[in-house]
This record gives structure tokens, C-alpha cells and sequence, in this order.
């Protein structure tokens, strides 16, 4: 059986993780990267062999009745990460020291951080922000040039950050408030924040 495993772009790697994923239960994560030399092809193939992970959905569903954890591996360039499903599986003793749960510590993946709350309705979802870091940076780069670049030069920086996730479109707007303040001393037009972003 055919296993896509590689996403070509950033937003497809963190829809992808995010809304395929963990959305639906895959919580337990290891992270890496593979190194300069050897060919991720290569180690795509070898992690999915050896944790079985290219199953059909039902094997998958008869794996979960059994109480058996099922994995997904996704790669984007050299980052990639193994996800496994509450159960037994032997992923769970081979990895031991290094799996982490995502609804304690996201994947921090090209300046987003993905993680997993619960919401008002008990349930576990996923959550996309923009990492704490990349954000007091972003805000930073935004601050110092709101009185320099251009609405449209701002509004294509802005749209480099944007993932179609309700907590980054809400880093976003606190961004670009802080921005508009300073441009409204300054007797310019505002930013707006697009609905695509």
C-alpha cells in the first residue's frame, strides 16, 4: 500500500498534522530531523516499515477495537515527526525516552507551535499558534517598520505568517492593532488584517 507521507509546503505540513492528525487522537509524537547525508526517502521508508504504518483505514479501525495504537509518520524537507494513537504498540518501548504528548508540548515546526487543548465542549482539539518567540519577533519587525513600509509591503509580510487557524489569525490582529496604533500617530492609513489571512 502507497503511504503519502511528504508534505510539499509549511501550511499543508501543519494543516496536515493538525486537522488529519491530531484531531483525531494521534497525541503521542517524536520529532526530528534527518541529518545532511542521509536520504529522507530512505528513512521515510524505513520508519513506515518498521512500525507498520502504512495500513488501510480498516486495519487501522480493527488495530484500535484490539486496543492497539495506530501511528502516522509526516515529513516536510528534513523535519519529520511519528505520531501514535493511545494503545499498546511497540513504537511506545522504542521510543520511550524521547516521545512527548502533544496536548503538553506542541511541535514546534517552522515558527508555529502545534499542540492539542480542550475546549468548553471537553473535547481535544488542535491548536496552531504562531511560536513565542517568532511572535515578540514578528511584532517587533511589524512595530519598527509601521512607519517605513508600505500598507502594501506590511500586508505581504503579514500574509508570510498566516495559517488558516482562529489562535494565529488572533496573533495577528493583536500585531497589527499595536501596528495601526503607531501609523494613526503618524496620520497614515491603517492595516487590515484580510479574511484569507
Amino acid at each position: 500500500m502507497e503511504y503519502r507521507c511528504v508534505a510539499t509546503s509549511v501550511e499543508g505540513f501543519v494543516r496536515q498534522l493538525a486537522v488529519a492528525y491530531i484531531t483525531h487522537g494521534y497525541w503521542f509524537y517524536v520529532a526530528g530531523n534527518i541529518p545532511e547525508g542521509k536520504d529522507p526517502s530512505a528513512v521515510d521508508a524505513k520508519l513506515t516499515d518498521r512500525y507498520g504504518i502504512a495500513i488501510s483505514k480498516w486495519a487501522r479501525c480493527r488495530r484500535k477495537t484490539r486496543g492497539l495504537a495506530n501511528m502516522q509518520y509526516l515529513r516536510h524537507q528534513r523535519f519529520f515527526v511519528l505520531l501514535a494513537t493511545k494503545g499498546r504498540h511497540e513504537f511506545f518501548e522504542r521510543e520511550r525516552a524521547a516521545i512527548r504528548d502533544v496536548r503538553r508540548v506542541p511541535i514546534k515546526f517552522a515558527g508555529y507551535s502545534i499542540g492539542c487543548r480542550k475546549w468548553r465542549d471537553g473535547r481535544w482539539h488542535a491548536s496552531v499558534r504562531i511560536s513565542q518567540e517568532r511572535y515578540w519577533n514578528a511584532r517587533a519587525y511589524f512595530l519598527e517598520g509601521s512607519l517605513t513600509m508600505t500598507t502594501r509591503e506590511l500586508d505581504a509580510e503579514a500574509a508570510k505568517l498566516a495559517v488558516p487557524f482562529r489562535a494565529v489569525r488572533s496573533q495577528l490582529r493583536t500585531i497589527i492593532r499595536a501596528v495601526n496604533g503607531h501609523r494613526k500617530l503618524a496620520g497614515l492609513p491603517p492595516l487590515r488584517l484580510n479574511d484569507s489571512t
